[in-house]
């Protein structure tokens, strides 16, 4: 079907290891998943919005067999994997129950020798948790750091999301948003959409225009 036809596709994103670009933002924290041997079998993997943290917990688990849940969701049966990501930790502060539930899931997954990756946006100190257990738990476990992207990064990223989209783009106009854009992979993700949008609406591929008029938009969003 072509692109130009102003129909709003679904999103198909992309979570196998081959579509993770590692550079040196996170190359460390990708070695840290990868070597194993975390210090009592936990790992807290941190990083902004839009990071890859969700991609490499997703690729990690497909390759350790491991079950994901949402650190917000209270599981209705008791999780029999030996291996679990949690994702969002940091989300649940202030709730009890939620907190609750990540404790005993943590000494449960813990006793039987399994592993535990959790994901968060900011380290467990800055969470503001209600159950002391908990955060003395959290604060004891290593960390693996997804850092600010480098140009390499985002420019992955920008293709990435533009594949995830199904948009067909000129391979110069990512160095040019890059060199443009605010450095975060949020902004990536506003300017894509946007881009998305705007082809769509007007029945064509993707401009030079069109990309300095959604630079200018996200820019006072952001601001």
């Amino acid at each position: 079907m072509p692109r130009q036809l102003a129909f709003d596709l679904p999103v198909r994103t992309a979570l196998g290891r081959g579509d993770f670009f590692v550079s040196p933002s996170n190359a460390l924290a990708v070695a840290q998943i990868d070597g194993g041997g975390w210090p009592e079998g936990k790992l807290l993997l941190v990083g902004p919005e839009g990071a890859g943290k969700s991609h490499l917990a997703q690729v990690w688990a497909g390759e350790n067999d491991a079950q994901v849940l949402s650190a917000a969701a209270r599981a209705e049966r008791p999780v029999e994997a030996i291996a679990v990501v949690v994702e969002d930790a940091d989300r649940i502060a202030k709730d009890r129950a939620a907190e609750t539930a990540l404790f005993h899931l943590h000494n449960h997954v813990l006793s039987r020798g399994g592993r535990l990756l959790v994901t968060a946006a900011t380290p467990p100190r800055q969470w503001g948790l209600c159950l002391p257990d908990l955060a003395s738990r959290m604060e004891a476990t290593a960390v693996a750091e997804i850092a600010a992207p480098d140009d390499a990064l985002l420019a992955a990223v920008m293709v990435k999301l533009f594949a995830d989209r199904q948009i067909v783009v000129a391979p110069s106009l990512i160095p040019w948003l890059v060199r443009r854009m605010d450095r975060s992979f949020a902004s990536a993700r506003a300017i894509v959409a946007e881009l998305d949008a705007r082809a769509l609406a007007h029945g064509g591929p993707v401009t030079r225009e069109m990309a300095r008029d959604a630079l200018d938009l996200c820019s006072q969003q952001g601001s």
